[in-house]
């Protein structure tokens, strides 16, 4: 037996989902009806924020970057395992 359900969301949310399910070929109700078949299952709730990085990460990213065009502190690439070791003991 099936149900309607009705549920309030942003209309870019639902044209974004609705456009994103019309890709992969799939109606948007057997999206939400996966999700919610999952939310039963696992008694769980998944929300995830997009990762951001600290400002310590900014600045070593940052930092890294300035070395990698200035070809400052790269080392060389290696075929072999232990002359990678030998590398690093070297320095």
């Amino acid at each position: 037996m099936k149900t309607i359900l009705n549920i309030k969301t942003d209309k870019e949310v639902k044209e974004g989902a609705q456009g994103v399910a019309r890709e992969m070929g799939v109606p948007l109700s057997t999206i939400v009806n996966a999700y919610l078949k999952e939310f039963i299952r696992t008694r769980e709730i998944r929300l995830v924020a997009p990762p951001k990085m600290t400002p310590h990460l900014e600045k070593v990213i940052t930092a890294a970057k300035r070395d990698y065009k200035k070809k400052k502190n790269i080392s060389p690439v290696f075929s072999r395992a232990q002359n990678a070791i030998a590398y690093l003991h070297s320095k």
